[in-house]
């Protein structure tokens, strides 16, 4: 008899963000993410087992993941993807994305959503999140900040799960070169996380 414990097909997680402006096209960011694998097992597994807590609840943003020297050259932190108390280096802005949830603002722009073709051995979750015109609050009249410590240059964000507790748990982060918030540009981040069955691979 087989051990069905030991099933070694498994499963893999991948991320993906596009971070743009929705009115003009102009792609800012492009590029794949880090998985906190630890926090995401724990995630799904509340999920899976409803828990009351470990879905997807809200996006945060920071601009502790990267440094630039006088000369311009950039350096990037490695992403905080071990220890289940992992955070952002410096997290200064965070926007509920959970569109059940009556603590999102604008769950039309803001949401969740699932994607699967039938037949395929994944499914997407796809994260939307904008930044309209006058969010944050206190941020720039123009996009001409010099200074990447400003606390709307962004530079690193991640997805975090719900807990009623009010602390939910990292469970992605992506770093990528300063891009500004400020008054005169929306910016939209699109956040895919592909879940994948190894059986079949």
């Amino acid at each position: 008899m087989t051990d069905k414990l030991n099933d070694k097909s498994g499963v893999v997680v991948k991320g993906h963000i596009k971070i743009h402006d929705p009115k003009t096209g102009e792609v800012y960011v492009d590029k794949r993410n880090a998985i906190h694998y630890e926090n995401m097992s724990i995630a799904l597994a509340e999920s899976l087992a409803n828990q009351g807590q470990g879905t997807i609840y809200e996006m945060s943003f920071g601009n502790g993941g990267t440094s630039v020297d006088p000369t311009g050259i950039i350096t990037y932190l490695t992403p905080n993807s071990t220890g289940t108390n992992a955070s952002l280096y410096n997290q200064t802005f965070t926007k509920v994305v959970d569109d059940r949830s009556t603590s999102n603002t604008d769950p039309v722009r803001n949401k969740i959503e699932t994607r699967h073709v039938s037949g395929t051995n994944y499914t997407d979750i796809v994260v939307t999140c904008l930044l309209d015109y006058g969010e944050p609050e206190g941020q720039d009249a123009f996009d001409t900040a010099t200074d990447t410590t400003n606390l709307y240059v962004f530079d690193e964000l991640g997805l975090k799960s719900y807990s009623p507790a009010g602390a939910g748990r990292l469970i992605t982060h992506v770093i990528f070169h300063p891009v500004q918030k400020s008054l005169n540009r929306l910016v939209q981040i699109d956040y895919t996380v592909r879940v994948q069955s190894l059986s079949g691979v």
